[in-house]
């Protein structure tokens, strides 16, 4: 096979033509350390020998990216990296990382499920659970973050209560409203009644 052209493109990649025909784009500091030039006979092993180290290459860098934007769970990673690389080089890039000390699977779900729990977001710890098996965080791992970590679920329902549905005594699809976001956020029924009780008797005696 023939390289016929290289071309420059966006976001540090280049155009490889190959007997006179766009074949793919590749990273070009990949394609000048290969001596990637018009003119040069390759085969396919030595092609696909060029496709995997652009790979890998960009998946290193993209994974260098994403950490330095926040922090990421392993799998949250290698799924983002996949995006625009293979899922062998996602992964390998994504093992570097870990052996760097870049990421870390426990140190990442401790520190999200207290933003979860104790940040914006207000979940409960069944709320916090889920998301934190969406991230790929072993289930082992997530119980004992739930099971040692305290977290006053009625306070962080009167927060929400206070925060977005202050109203719920005064209209009762206003309250049915309140009910289901409480509970898509892991609260249980039982802690919900109480925290609303709360409110209702306070409107009882005009406080």
């Amino acid at each position: 096979m023939l390289i016929t052209g290289v071309e420059p493109r966006k976001k540090a990649l280049s155009a490889l033509y190959i007997d006179g025909e766009f074949a793919m784009k590749l990273d070009t500091e990949t394609l000048i350390a290969n001596h990637i030039h018009p003119g040069v006979e390759i085969d396919n092993e030595q092609l696909h020998r060029l496709i995997q180290e652009s790979d890998n290459k960009r998946a290193k860098e993209k994974a260098l990216w994403l950490i330095s934007y926040r922090d990421h769970s392993e799998k949250e990673l290698v799924d983002k990296i996949r995006r625009t690389c293979s899922r062998e080089s996602a992964e390998a890039a994504v093992s570097r990382m870990k052996e760097l000390g870049l990421i870390n699977d426990e140190a990442f779900a401790r520190k999200y499920f207290k933003d979860l729990t104790q940040g914006s977001k207000h979940l409960s710890p069944m709320g916090a659970k889920y998301k934190l098996l969406e991230k790929g965080i072993d289930r082992n791992l997530v119980d004992a973050i739930v099971e040692e970590t305290e977290v006053d679920q009625q306070e962080q329902i009167r927060y929400l209560i206070e925060k977005k549905y202050r109203n719920f005594t005064t209209d009762e699809k206003y309250r049915r409203r309140a009910v289901a976001s409480l509970q898509r956020k892991g609260f249980r029924w039982e802690d919900i009644k109480s925290v609303m009780s709360e409110y209702e008797n306070e409107d009882d005696y005009g406080c």
